[in-house]
């Protein structure tokens, strides 16, 4: 990627899903996810174009985009980034009316489709095309940047004569039929529509005016820290962050943006270690302003992650 958030160089190499279903024969897997087998470039009638899946049922995804591109997003209900990019994403599976489809899968009842696309960092988004899964990226992004990939992966799908339109079923053209959610709270929802936008100072605000109404809103504190972070990394290139940081080792401030810039592209471990290691060579106020910092980015890895739990116990030792 040549920028941060992900741009249209995003595309990555495929994930081996081959160990997580046994694919049935061509047109059986159509059918279970609710389409009848068609020609590329044909409609495809579905139940909707926002699609549950899961681990046992989800070689009828692969199948389906061997006519229609699917794109996965794994996240969770509890996780407040992979509800904002939820908004987002449906937003532009709305927008496109059908040219790709899309498929939300819960990583905690799904762990085998959580490993098989690599994961780590919720929320992960995918896609398959031509029954060959492509990863995208990982956290939340600006809707603009998000449709940029989504335009990579149409163009991808086009190259490999997939080019389907999937039409849902028993509905007007158009129309998409979804769930009915229960609303967000006021501050919540305004923070959503910000980060659709781009404006993170805004929905920064929202998320400190909803911890200042209920300091024990866990939801606003974890939007807080992903917008946070997605604010710190606005306008700047991995290659600025990783020179800058090269170039100045000693100074704490290009550390904390290599490290946000770690745990937004996944790579967690490295995030949390690049501080920690820091951490002893530092003033008092060094101190505090990693520890603080790393608490956000614990937020945004979600606090039960394995490798945070590991983290929290490595600063503790720190401090004490």
């Amino acid at each position: 990627m040549s920028s941060v958030p992900p741009s249209a160089a995003s595309l990555r190499g495929a994930v081996d899903l081959s160990s997580l279903v046994n694919r049935p024969a061509p047109g059986a897997a159509a059918a279970q996810a609710g389409a009848a087998p068609t020609a590329a470039g044909a409609p495809v009638p579905l139940p909707s174009l926002v699609i549950e899946g899961t681990d046992a049922a989800f070689s009828a995804f692969i199948e389906l985009s061997n006519t229609v591109p699917v794109v996965v997003v794994v996240g969770a209900s509890y996780n407040e980034p992979s509800g904002q990019l939820d908004t987002i994403l449906r937003g532009l599976t709305a927008e496109y009316a059908g040219r790709f489809v899309l498929v939300t899968v819960e990583a905690d009842a799904n762990p085998q489709l959580a490993q098989a696309f690599q994961a780590q960092t919720l929320p992960t988004v995918a896609a398959v095309v031509g029954g060959r899964p492509i990863g995208l990226f990982a956290g939340v992004h600006p809707v603009e940047q998000v449709r940029d990939v989504i335009e990579q992966v149409l163009e991808l799908a086009a190259q490999q004569g997939v080019t389907g339109t999937a039409v849902v079923d028993g509905a007007p053209e158009g129309e998409q039929s979804e769930p009915v959610e229960a609303p967000l709270p006021p501050h919540h929802a305004e923070a959503y529509d910000a980060i659709a936008r781009g404006d993170f100072d805004e929905a920064i605000r929202e998320y400190e005016l909803a911890i200042k109404q209920d300091p024990r809103d866990s939801l606003a504190v974890a939007g807080l820290a992903q917008v946070s972070l997605l604010a710190r990394l606005k306008d700047k290139t991995q290659a600025e962050i990783r020179n800058n940081a090269a170039a100045r080792p000693t100074e704490l401030e290009p550390q904390l943006l290599v490290a946000d810039l770690d745990l937004s592209g996944g790579h967690v471990e490295d995030a949390f270690d690049r501080l920690l290691t820091l951490f002893p060579t530092l003033d008092q106020d060094g101190k505090n302003t990693v520890r603080a910092r790393l608490i956000e980015l614990f937020e945004v890895a979600g606090i039960d992650d394995p490798r945070v739990v590991k983290a929290r116990a490595r600063l503790t030792g720190l401090l004490y």
